[in-house]
C-alpha cells in the first residue's frame, strides 16, 4: 500500500516515514503542501496522512482542493490543534479521520489500516481466499490456521492482490504500491515476489496474465 505523508517536521516525519516502511508501507514524504499537491495530481495513493500545519499551502487548503477534485482517497490528519473546533473543521473541509499529536505510532497504523478497510468495503480485519487468512493489523498471515513468514513486500503484495481479488493489477500498478520515492526498483522485482508468494502459498493462487499483469481469482465461496 502507498502512503502519502504530509508533515513539515523533519525529525516527526522522518520517524513516521520509517515505522510506516517498517509496517510494510510504501511512503512518499512531502515537507510542504505544494510539492503534496503536485503528487497528489500525478500519483495514486491508498491513503494520505495530512498535518494541517505546512508551508506554501495549508494542510486545511490542500484537503478542501483534494475533495474539490472528487477525490475518494481516504485522508487522516494529524496535528497539535486539539480543540474541538479544530477537529470539527478538519472533518468538514474532508478529512476521514482526526489524530492529535503526540501520538503513538501503532494507533497510527491501526487507523491507516481502518481507512483501508473501509475504501475496500471490507467488514472485518481479516481477508480470507480459501485456507488463506490475512491480517493487516498484526501482518500475520495463516494456511491451513499455520502462520506463513513473509517479507514485508510480499505481505503488501499479497494484501493488494486479495483486496482486489478478480481484478488484475499490472505490474506497474503493483510497484506503484509497493515502493515509495526514491527507492530502487528492479525490472523483475514483482516477478521475484510473485515466485516467493507461489512457493510459500501455492502455485496456483496468483494467476498471471501475460503481458497484461497478476490476478487472485475471487474466491468461490465469495460469489
Amino acid at each position: 500500500m502507498r502512503i502519502l505523508l504530509v508533515e513539515d517536521d523533519a525529525l516527526l516525519g522522518d520517524g513516521v516515514r520509517a515505522g510506516l516502511k517498517q509496517a510494510g508501507f510504501a511512503v512518499d514524504w512531502s515537507q510542504d503542501g505544494q510539492v503534496a499537491k503536485l503528487a497528489l495530481e500525478t500519483e495514486e495513493y491508498a491513503v494520505v496522512v495530512l498535518d494541517l500545519g505546512l508551508p506554501k499551502l495549508s494542510g486545511t487548503d490542500l484537503l478542501k482542493w483534494l475533495r474539490a477534485t472528487l477525490s475518494k482517497v481516504p485522508v487522516l490528519v494529524l496535528t497539535a490543534r486539539d480543540t474541538v473546533a479544530d477537529r470539527v473543521s478538519g472533518l468538514n473541509a474532508g478529512a476521514d479521520d482526526y489524530l492529535i499529536k503526540p501520538f503513538d505510532l501503532d494507533e497510527l497504523i491501526a487507523r491507516i489500516n481502518a481507512l483501508l478497510r473501509r475504501s475496500a468495503g471490507q467488514v472485518t480485519q481479516n481477508l480470507q481466499h480459501g485456507n488463506i487468512i490475512l491480517t493487516p493489523a498484526t501482518h500475520q498471515v495463516t494456511q491451513h490456521g499455520k502462520s506463513v513468514d513473509l517479507s514485508a513486500r510480499e505481505f503488501t503484495l499479497l494484501h493488494e492482490l486479495l483486496l482486489h481479488a478478480g481484478r488484475v493489477q499490472s505490474r506497474e500498478q503493483l510497484e506503484q504500491h509497493l515502493y515509495g520515492w526514491g527507492e530502487e526498483v528492479e525490472s523483475n522485482s514483482i516477478e521475484v515476489h510473485i515466485h516467493h508468494l507461489r512457493k510459500k502459498l501455492g502455485s496456483d493462487l496468483i494467476r498471471t496474465l501475460r503481458g497484461v499483469g497478476y490476478v487472485i481469482d475471487q474466491d468461490a465461496s465469495e460469489k
